[in-house]
């Protein structure tokens, strides 16, 4: 079961990459979502988010005990980010990367109590994080949209 764990928790082995296995993850969701949403049925996507998520916190528990406390190369927590980041924004190529480029930002510097978050123990702290970097990105993306800011 652990080589399924890692398979998915790298998603797919993207995690191996050195450098930017994390960007990487992040694209290859945005054009993941780019096709997936074309047919959009809200429960599914919904449904779809909180599966990734609730499993990145399983597969983060099992994973550590082999590769160490939040490792790069378990990257289905920007996975995870990049779909939270997307839930309910319109597709189109500005708005996929839009969300991208802001999901990252959070991900990255973790400004607003996402660096606490990934101090949790566990899958919990390699999600968490993640998670709420997305939150932060798609409050951002909404008000954009509100605002008519393009």
């Amino acid at each position: 079961m652990i080589k399924v764990h890692e398979i998915l928790s790298s998603f797919f082995g993207i995690g191996f990459i050195k450098k930017g296995g994390g960007t990487v993850a992040a694209i290859a969701t945005a054009l993941i979502w780019m096709v997936a949403v074309a047919v959009p049925d809200t429960w599914m996507v919904i449904g779809s988010v909180l599966v990734v998520i609730v499993y990145g916190i399983w597969a983060g528990n099992e994973v550590e005990k082999k590769w160490g406390k939040d490792s790069s190369k378990v990257v289905i927590d920007e996975v995870a980010g990049m779909l939270v980041a997307l839930l309910f924004i319109p597709v189109s190529f500005v708005n996929v990367l839009l969300a991208l480029g802001l999901f990252r930002f959070f991900d990255i510097l973790k400004p607003l109590l996402i660096r606490r978050l990934e101090q949790m123990p566990g899958g919990w702290g390699v999600m968490g994080d993640d998670v709420l970097a997305g939150i932060y990105s798609n409050i951002i993306l909404h008000l954009f949209l509100l605002l008519h800011l393009w």
